[in-house]
């Protein structure tokens, strides 16, 4: 009995020694805290095979079979086949593409290279220049279109063609709209490879915002194009290149200069495409159907219009196996939910409904009777599987654990691959059948952070001073937590669209950061206010034409509820955030003094109209329609109410949040004899990376100890 209860004592002690460690900030950098990973996870082709890299080798699963792991190919065989084609050799197993069940391609020094199982061959497929920028690949035959400096350019078998050069103003094949209403890239190759669409950005009446490369013995202007809110903008133009004819034909998009080219798709056949016309007030938005070899307008098949905005996100997905039809994602209805149309206008019917939103959509199975798509349905702190059938609606939920799960799924929907997470669950990969029961667990790292002390975690919600909207909170206590003892507070929010900081995943969305200063003693904070994602249109728009103001209201719910707790010193109150989220901070500082005995705002945007047009007109108008809602948001005016410790921080060379931000404050602030702390990073953009984010932790990380 002795022995046990020695034993006990030793196991309990070295638990305890065992979870002492303690963050440092060059844990950023560390990878061993970060949850496990598979390289390379996916479908082989159309077959129900798995593949990864594993040890420099490509290795298989069957989902009938998964028990066993085969070896496809190692790293000596396959640079073998390199050197046959007269290249290199690989140092690593290379990041692979599936084009088909049996051929996969790889990007190795600006080639292309296409492994062909069936013979066991390597073939240099094609290749582009080194300072090549905006690459899409075609899946068809490898065709490479890119860009060079503002000039657009397609390699096809290696040989290259212009399409356009382009010069200062106009750009060819570059991503417009600065990434808005879900572009993401500049050009588009049609299903058979042979097509390519692309952009023409005519840029010549926007502002050039003049940015300075600080990196040579004298100091050079770099400037670069910015729209701000109310100013002149982008005239966009959909081109299409027939590498065939070599020749380019320009989509009649008739209207006002001042609209934006959105969710281009092409018909399955190739032979018309289909753009989504928005205008410059975002609140009318036109699908229309258009011939691929004349560009002339076809058809108008829907509109969307809202007095706030309509935000286009999505291309159109077609049904397999049937051209006629497609699914369009849209909250028109308040959601984000799928319609399915015909190609001649007809909406055939709303497929999903409900107040939870879809998330992303996977695709159908291969009759074509069920679609399955990730959603909020369950809640929105998770992602779950669903299918819903086509014909009448019926829906069910095929992953079963709480929390937030990816989905790559196989073709027809046979199989998935569950890329999951919980609050009791770093990461784990599973292979799930069609039914959502899991066949094989792949991997999975149940807490990396199992050697450190970590505070306490706690998820819940309050209601918002409408006494209805539920406002989700986590709350971090300090490790070693003492009721009876009075903590400082950090309170870290981000607050604007398109983002949402609490889940049920590991840790509930908190990184290092947040735990590392709940380490040091601080109570740290959170809430996801009215404005944030995926709790449908009317939580996120409300925020319109009036920034900050919701927003606020609903931290200062956060507010009450923490100054209530008797464990928390509401006079060492600090709150921080980036971006929109540095927006928030200072206008929580600014607009409540009193309350922050001190705030960090990182890239914080200081005045609206200092904001790009895409985004910013989205959510306030332009300053001439909005005057009052710019007025009120601007921090410039509230300059005077500096009450505690501030600090600013930016990068000089931010493209997002111009630097002008942060500058024209602190004029204010010494117009208004008040004193702040100012720190910028040389060179930076919007967000530092490598050894300037492990100085950014502990800047920010010091600046609160020395003020709380």
């Amino acid at each position: 009995m002795k022995k046990i209860i020695l034993g006990l004592m030793l196991f309990s002690f070295f638990a305890t020694q065992a979870q002492n460690k303690l963050f440092d900030y060059a844990d950023y950098l560390n990878r061993e805290i970060y949850p496990k990973s598979i390289s390379n996870l996916q479908w082989r082709g159309a077959t129900q095979a798995l593949t990864y890299v594993d040890n420099n080798s490509l290795i298989q699963k069957q989902s009938d079979d998964p028990a066993k792991a085969d070896t496809l190919l190692r790293l000596d065989a396959l640079n073998e086949a390199v050197e046959k084609a007269g290249a290199k050799s690989l140092r690593r197993f290379p990041g692979i593409n599936w084009l088909d069940d049996n051929r996969y391609y790889f990007r190795d020094n600006q080639h292309l290279y296409l492994y062909n199982f069936v013979d066991s061959t390597l073939q240099d497929a094609n290749n582009y220049p080194e300072e090549a920028d905006n690459l899409q690949i075609s899946k068809k035959n490898l065709n490479v279109a890119y860009t060079i400096e503002s000039g657009l350019y397609v390699s096809v078998d290696g040989n290259e063609t212009v399409i356009a050069k382009g010069d200062d103003d106009i750009l060819y094949g570059h991503v417009p709209s600065r990434n808005e209403f879900g572009i993401n890239q500049g050009s588009f190759w049609s299903p058979d490879g042979c097509r390519l669409a692309f952009y023409r950005i005519d840029q010549s009446e926007v502002a050039r915002y003049p940015l300075v490369d600080l990196y040579h013995p004298m100091a050079t202007a770099s400037p670069i194009c910015y729209p701000m809110a109310g100013a002149k903008s982008q005239k966009v133009k959909l081109g299409i290149f027939n590498t065939a004819l070599n020749e380019i034909t320009y989509v009649n998009t008739a209207g006002s200069e001042n609209q934006y080219l959105t969710s281009v798709t092409w018909a399955p056949d190739g032979k018309s495409i289909f753009v989504g016309i928005l205008n410059r007030d975002q609140n009318h938005f036109t699908m229309n159907h258009y011939d691929a070899a004349t560009g002339q307008y076809l058809l108008t098949l829907f509109t969307e219009q809202n007095e706030r905005y309509v935000e286009p996100q999505h291309e159109l997905f077609f049904l397999p196996g049937d051209a006629q039809k497609f699914i369009w994602q849209s909250r028109r209805d308040g959601w984000s939910h799928l319609y399915l149309y015909q190609t001649d206008g007809k909406l055939i019917r709303q497929i999903t409904n409900g107040e939870w939103e879809v998330t992303d959509l996977l695709g159908l199975d291969s009759e074509g009777k069920t679609v399955y798509y990730e959603s909020t349905a369950a809640s929105p702190l998770e992602r779950q599987l669903y299918a819903t059938s086509m014909g009448n609606g019926n829906t069910q939920r095929l992953t079963r654990q709480e929390g937030v799960h990816s989905i790559i799924a196989s073709e027809g929907m046979k199989n998935f691959l569950d890329i999951f997470s919980s609050t009791g669950m770093a990461r784990a990969y599973y292979l799930l059948d069609n039914d959502g029961n899991t066949v094989d667990t792949l991997l999975q790292d149940e807490n990396p952070w199992h050697d450190y002390a970590v505070g306490e975690l706690d998820l819940f919600s309050l209601k918002a001073d409408d006494g209805q909207t539920d406002l989700w909170c986590r709350l971090i206590k300090p490790v070693d937590f003492d009721p009876s003892k009075k903590y400082p507070v950090l309170v870290y929010l981000y607050g604007g669209p398109h983002a949402q900081l609490i889940d049920k995943s590991w840790t509930e969305g908190a990184g290092v950061w947040l735990h590392l200063m709940a380490q040091q003693g601080y109570v740290v904070f959170t809430l996801d206010n009215r404005g944030s994602a995926n709790r449908g249109f009317a939580f996120e728009s409300i925020i319109h034409r009036q920034c900050g103001e919701i927003e606020m209201a609903d931290q200062m719910v956060g507010v009450d509820y923490l100054r209530k707790l008797e464990y928390i010193d509401q006079e060492r109150m600090g709150i921080d955030g980036w971006s929109y989220g540095g927006f928030m901070t200072m206008s929580m500082f600014l607009r409540h003094p009193g309350i922050f005995a001190a705030a960090c705002a990182g890239g914080p945007v200081v005045d609206w109209k200092w904001y790009e047009a895409m985004y910013g007109e989205r959510y306030m108008d332009t300053p001439m329609q909005n005057p009052e809602g710019y007025r009120k948001s601007s921090l410039l005016n509230y300059a005077d109410q500096i009450d505690g410790h501030l600090l600013i921080i930016h990068g000089t060379n931010d493209p997002v949040v111009m630097w002008q931000n942060s500058l024209m404050f602190l004029d204010a602030a010494i117009e208004a004899g008040k004193q702040l702390d100012y720190f910028v990073y040389p060179g930076s953009e919007h967000n530092m990376g490598g050894k300037a984010r492990v100085h950014l932790f502990e800047k920010i990380t010091t600046f609160f100890n020395d003020r709380l």
